[in-house]
């Protein structure tokens, strides 16, 4: 690039700068440190250096890493201004390179696995263990009160397709709801299980706030009621729980009264890091697709795409099950476990299912399909140990869903956002 008579050379033979990027390519793609660990090694070894402009004459004799050979074709004998290079520039080196071989075998638009690192976090912090076994008690009690609380958005909001209109969000305080019209103005319900608390508030400033701590079910229910009369709120739900076995009425149920604040405080910290990357999923699709929300029934987080087609009518369904399934869907979640699932996990499924989905291949390799849910599972143990539990559930929402849409031979090229248009405009 000339600048008047002076002008910067990067003096690195094609040779060179392929040797060390085949050395990078071996390094895991998100492994940041270890790109940056290779780069400074290069970097203990390299004298930096100044050539002189070429009206100085020749310049002079310039060193090279040790140990490196001289190429044959190095571009020895230009001149110009020599910087030093810095780790930092052999890593944007490495990523501009890997970007760009990526984009050439994947030139339709193909699905990338890695996380955007600005996005995502794979520290060991963000995926915490959570034994189902450790916090079942609190697990059975924070999904009552969470039926609740979904219930009152249920009586109280319009129906949305697919029941969009009923479930709670992740935020960074915990969950909530979006604004509930209620008579001339709105409100939200907002879990905050930082301050462990129940907060109510409305659109005139007004703010209630019911302290999360063990009680009773049957506590629970009389003084949210009681919460929501006080700020002039007049709702009726239906008070049985709903998608659990052996089901006790809200106001009487005094079985269930555990709250463990670290473990919820943990379960909702793997919410905010599985909302992250399937909100990731979920940018690279350009049909109709869900939000990422928690559904308070089923006590799970998930996203949805549709391939835009009817699904096959149900025959004997009810109700809630025919506008869930009115059209073709392709899902992704995650629950804490239940039943034969032993601990927390992730799920996949295509509604109606094609034919030969569950002999597919999926990854990451310790994904399987479970034949009595006639679903895709995996193991929550098995994402968080990996070295990058943001990029093995990606795996796990790509591979799943492509293995479903090919065989139901969903229109992908309409669907799916491309590699080149899903790269940010900031």
């Amino acid at each position: 690039m000339a600048v008047k008579d002076n002008y910067v050379v990067i003096r690195m033979g094609v040779d060179y700068l392929t040797q060390w990027a085949t050395s990078w390519s071996r390094e895991r793609v998100c492994g940041r440190r270890g790109i940056r660990k290779n780069c400074g090694n290069l970097w203990k070894n390299q004298k930096p250096y100044l050539s002189r402009s070429a009206k100085d004459g020749p310049p002079a004799v310039q060193n090279r890493p040790v140990g490196h050979p001289h190429p044959a074709n190095s571009n020895e004998g230009r001149t110009g201004i020599r910087l030093p290079f810095s780790p930092r520039f052999f890593e944007l080196i490495y990523a501009s390179s890997f970007l760009a071989t990526r984009q050439q075998r994947n030139p339709g638009g193909a699905k990338m696995s890695e996380p955007n690192d600005t996005s995502m976090s794979d520290l060991p912090e963000c995926w915490p263990a959570l034994p189902l076994q450790a916090w079942k008690d609190t697990y059975a009690t924070l999904h009552m009160y969470t039926q609740i609380v979904g219930k009152v958005r249920l009586a109280l909001t319009p129906l949305v397709n697919h029941w969009w209109n009923v479930p709670l969000y992740v935020n960074a305080r915990g969950l909530t709801t979006t604004a509930i019209p209620c008579g001339k103005g709105v409100f939200k319900i907002q879990f905050d299980f930082l301050d462990h608390a129940l907060r109510l508030e409305t659109n005139d400033g007004l703010v209630k706030t019911l302290p999360l701590l063990p009680r009773s079910v049957a506590d629970f229910y009389c003084e949210f009621l009681a919460l929501l009369q006080s700020a002039g709120i007049r709702v009726k739900i239906w008070r049985m729980p709903v998608e659990i076995p052996n089901p006790i009425p809200f106001d009487e149920d005094h079985v269930h009264a555990s709250y463990d604040r670290e473990a919820v405080h943990k379960f909702w910290q793997i919410l905010v890091s599985v909302d992250r990357v399937f909100n990731e999923f979920r940018s690279r699709f350009v049909g109709k697709c869900s939000p990422v929300h928690f559904f308070w029934g089923s006590f799970d987080l998930a996203v949805t795409r549709f391939s835009g087609r009817l699904a096959p009518q149900r025959p004997g369904a009810d109700s809630i099950t025919r506008e869930a399934y009115s059209h073709e869907v392709s899902s992704v979640g995650f629950w804490p476990g239940g039943g034969e699932i032993k601990g927390p996990a992730f799920y996949s499924y295509m509604a109606p299912q094609p034919q030969d989905l569950s002999e597919s291949q999926v990854l990451p390799e310790t994904a399987f399909y479970h034949q009595q849910l006639g679903e895709f599972l995996l193991m929550y143990d098995n994402v968080r140990t990996t070295p990058s539990p943001s990029a093995a559930l990606l795996d796990f929402c790509e591979s799943t869903y492509e293995a479903g849409a090919r065989l139901a031979n969903w229109d992908r090229a309409a669907l799916e956002r491309s590699l080149n248009s899903s790269s940010s405009a900031a």
